[in-house]
């Protein structure tokens, strides 16, 4: 088991007393006085030592019988770095409860997807979180609701069954004991303090904003961050890459389709200096938290990066890059078996060359979709889709059309997994073992669809052409051993030698 932040009783005070907001999400801070608990960055006047204690999770403060602070709502920070840059249970397993396994199958199925026993999963999360799966998926489903509430017009019935409540009765319940206010005192205090149709957010931490539309299941709403964030090429990367049909920037927005559990959305992105804009499109408001989840997923935000930065720095050779543009994140995906996919179409191509091989698969095979505010038209093919494909109708070599069929024929009938609950070591293994895998596609793959922090990519030529600028080892080998200084953080450096280049994915499209 990892020891959490915590545990670390003198750091903590330090954080809370210092209203340092980079630790919003790390830990949670609960008020033996007040009865309430909140994010290390309250603004209000920190608590006397002695009456503080922490815990490492929003859901263990509300097991412990603690309610949300009004003022800084704690239930709105950025989720923990921890599970996005490991790949233990805990880590497996919180990553997916923010998919909404646990509301969609139950702990058995959080259990199957993981390929533990329900006990061990339970286990585990209560030693290291204070709180078992269905505890962290109820402080979820709370959060939710205080979402829709406060950002929808939605009759309070639909909400507490789009937030994933098994009764009317037990919405309330949970709605009261979590934030001390009914549903309906919830969307009055917010109608009282906030212009007509947003809700309260704290000044530079992460609110929620909301605009009801015309539009069936829209909203919008804020992405919170841990500062900096640099959107260069974290939106640059999206927008030069994007496939048509499926992707597009539109009006300085980033926007995408999404294949979701309960029926499928648009996702419309938008980089702020606090905080990412995000208008989500819904057939099924169900699906909200999953979306929410894979658009903050999609974007890194939450990365760490002063953690990550400072380790960076120490490299003389890298210190000046992040010095002139610190807060890269490595842009991921909303789907990784759609980005295994594109990551096959793209080897030894050039970037144009993938996104038309991509879309004519998307016009091929894809799912129509309607998208009154822009042009959109198609999911990106399942994996099943693909998988019927008949491989001479594909515009590629015979060697690669063997990789693509064999990486779909995978996907489809299960027996290779790349979702949130992966285990790297074990999928990168399996990747290799397939046709037509080298070590730079499985990188990849593992970088931007896993969601390895520490891969790396030695043999890029981007990655080599910034390493001859940068005077570092020229051969693969070489370099690998320089990044060593790196981990655990190798992904984000090749953010920033990529960014050396004056390729179209290292800047903000205009």
């Amino acid at each position: 088991m990892q020891m959490g932040m915590h545990t670390d009783t003198e750091r903590c005070v330090r954080a809370v007393q210092s209203k340092d907001a980079r630790f919003d999400g790390w830990f949670f801070t609960a008020v033996l006085t007040t009865g309430i608990y909140c994010r290390p960055s309250c603004p209000v006047v920190p608590p006397k030592p002695q009456n503080m204690v922490f815990h490492p999770s929003a859901a263990a403060c509300q097991q412990a019988g603690f309610r949300a602070c009004k003022r800084c709502r704690p239930d709105t920070s950025p989720g923990s770095p921890e599970w996005n840059q490991r790949a233990d249970l805990v880590a497996r397993a919180m990553r997916l409860i923010a998919d909404g396994v646990v509301d969609r199958d139950g702990v058995p199925g959080l259990a199957a997807r993981l390929g533990y026993s329900t006990r061990q999963i339970e286990r585990q999360l209560l030693a290291e979180l204070g709180a078992g799966p269905l505890a962290l998926a109820r402080a979820q489903r709370a959060q939710t609701a205080r979402l829709l509430v406060e950002t929808t017009e939605l009759p309070m019935a639909d909400i507490a069954f789009a937030a994933g409540f098994a009764s009317i009765r037990t919405f309330n319940d949970t709605v009261r004991e979590v934030f001390a206010l009914t549903p309906s005192e919830l969307r009055t205090r917010t109608a009282g303090k906030s212009p007509a149709g947003t809700a309260p957010g704290t000044p530079g931490t992460p609110g929620t904003t909301g605009t009801p539309t015309g539009a069936p299941g829209a909203l919008s709403l804020r992405l919170p961050f841990r500062a900096p964030l640099n959107p260069d090429n974290l939106f640059g990367h999206l927008a030069a890459t994007a496939v048509p049909g499926v992707e597009e920037w539109r009006d300085g927005a980033y926007r995408r389709t999404l294949r979701l559990p309960y029926g499928h959305g648009i996702a419309a992105l938008t980089p702020k200096p606090d905080h990412i804009a995000c208008r989500l499109t819904l057939s099924d408001l169900r699906d909200l938290p999953v979306a929410i989840s894979r658009c903050r997923r999609l974007l890194d935000l939450d990365a760490d990066p002063v953690a990550i930065d400072d380790q960076l720095r120490t490299d003389p050779a890298l210190a000046p890059l992040v010095d002139k543009a610190p807060g890269r994140r490595v842009p991921r995906t909303v789907d990784e078996a759609e980005f295994a996919v594109r990551a096959v179409l793209g080897q030894q191509v050039s970037t144009a060359a993938a996104r038309t091989h991509a879309a004519r698969l998307v016009t091929a095979h894809g799912e129509t979709v309607d998208d009154p505010e822009g042009g959109l038209t198609h999911l990106f093919p399942s994996p099943d889709a693909l998988a019927a494909v008949d491989p001479e109708s594909l515009a590629m070599p015979r060697t690669r059309r063997t990789t693509f069929t064999t990486l779909v024929g995978e996907l489809a009938s299960g027996k290779l997994h790349l979702g949130v609950e992966s285990d790297w070591t074990e999928a990168r293994a399996r990747l290799l073992a397939l046709p037509g895998f080298g070590p730079w596609t499985v990188d990849v793959i593992a970088m931007r669809a896993l969601g390895d922090p520490d891969a790396f990519l030695p043999t890029d030529l981007g990655i080599r052409r910034a390493a001859a600028e940068l005077g570092l080892p020229g051969t693969p080998a070489a370099l690998t051993a320089r990044a060593a200084a790196w981990r655990p953080w190798r992904a984000y450096a090749v953010q920033y030698l990529w960014a050396t280049d004056s390729h179209p994915i290292n800047f903000l499209p205009v």
